[in-house]
């Protein structure tokens, strides 16, 4: 990933929806592929793989890398989500697709027209990009394979499955077939979750198994989530730098964010623009609350363009020293993420903003706003050529 140039990734996701781009990045069907070598309907058993128990507390074993394909029961539009997997049994998982999720989407669908089973298919494994891209907040109606194949140069080649009606991709290691039923629910959890604590157990779908592919001589894929950094942390950072053109695209102030790992992402968001007119901060903190996934961003600090979002201790001077508590800290309240412990209820919470950039006359401040100390470029020139007669 090339996060020095951001201004490509632009240009070419502009042009992500021509004909050109998707004849040449879509998926590509293909009647069989190594994920299809071996076969076993008449009794999978998820019992076949290497599935860890993460940490001490876990509820039990659990995938931690799938790639779970569902489709819209109304337009059959794909979805590809990245939801952890808790092991109930040799053929039952626990599916959990949290409610603002994609998939979560589809079953709300299915529970409303009533049908009594949405086909599933679970792939582990594959090219990193396509894995990445399960993982990616994308906005709705683009598919997760096309901008796989995005990411790829060349589009992600699909084969049908064996007892279900769902794609997956043809090189990955491992195939779980199966079904939810709309209905059902079952106790998924507790689980040492990427904020460093464990996420509570509740109630979520449950995955039947009806059939299991592979290579002949697969790879199983995991990863580890915790207290950050963890290998998590990586997938993360790079949708912060990838969608960073999406965001100046919708607010050209912005100059860059950081999402820091203490933060677990929808915690804290870092973020520099240049300031042109009073309230400019709060515009772009509620602009971001209104953005997809960023929806769930529990704190918002807004910074000056000159400010390094990615030095905390730069980024905790300013904020400290710039801000009046009741004229530059806005609380609100609104969506949060299913993992947030502290929040009021159960996905509904506080939020906050903080307007650390400097202020000016514009913003009407009651005194006059001080110069930053700098020392002059005439004595760092004279301290670095007589640098050596201080005795360094």
């Amino acid at each position: 990933l090339n996060f020095t140039l951001p201004g490509t990734f632009l240009e070419k996701l502009q042009k992500l929806g021509t004909l050109i781009d998707l004849a040449r990045v879509g998926p590509r069907r293909v009647g069989s592929g190594p994920c299809q070598e071996l076969v076993e309907t008449a009794s999978p058993s998820l019992a076949s793989l290497p599935i860890l128990t993460c940490w001490p507390g876990d509820a039990g074993r659990y995938i931690t890398l799938p790639l779970v394909f569902t489709r819209d029961p109304a337009t059959g539009a794909r979805n590809v989500g990245m939801y952890r997997l808790q092991v109930f049994d040799d053929r039952t998982l626990g599916m959990h697709w949290q409610t603002h999720k994609g998939s979560a989407e589809h079953e709300r669908e299915a529970q409303r027209i009533r049908l009594d089973r949405m086909e599933v298919a679970i792939a582990l494994g594959g090219d990193p990009a396509t894995i990445y891209a399960a993982s990616a907040p994308l906005p709705p109606g683009l598919d997760e394979i096309v901008f796989a194949g995005w990411l790829r140069g060349r589009g992600v080649e699909m084969v049908h499955c064996k007892t279900v009606d769902v794609e997956v991709p043809a090189h990955a290691e491992i195939i779980l077939e199966g079904y939810v039923d709309p209905r059902e629910r079952r106790l998924e959890g507790p689980f040492g979750d990427h904020t460093g604590y464990y996420s509570l157990a509740r109630e979520y779908p449950v995955f039947h198994l009806t059939a299991i592919t592979r290579r002949r001589r697969p790879l199983y894929p995991t990863i580890i989530v915790g207290r950050p950094p963890q290998e998590d942390y990586w997938l993360g950072k790079a949708t912060e730098r990838l969608f960073l053109p999406i965001i100046r695209l919708l607010l050209p102030e912005v100059v860059d964010i950081n999402m820091p790992a203490e933060g677990v992402f929808h915690n804290l968001v870092i973020v520099s623009i240049k300031k042109r007119y009073p309230g400019q901060a709060r515009k772009v903190m509620l602009a971001l609350w209104g953005m997809g996934l960023m929806m769930l961003a529990k704190t918002i600090v807004v910074v000056s363009e000159h400010v390094n979002v990615h030095d905390p201790s730069e980024v905790a001077w300013r904020a400290t020293g710039n801000i009046d508590p009741k004229r530059d800290i806005m609380l609100l309240e609104g969506p949060m993420d299913d993992l947030d412990h502290a929040a009021l209820r159960h996905r509904y919470g506080g939020k906050m903003g903080i307007d650390a950039t400097e202020k000016g006359p514009l913003d009407d401040v009651a005194q006059t706003w001080p110069e930053e100390i700098v020392m002059s470029e005439e004595v760092r020139q004279l301290v670095s050529r007589r640098w050596k007669d201080y005795g360094f």
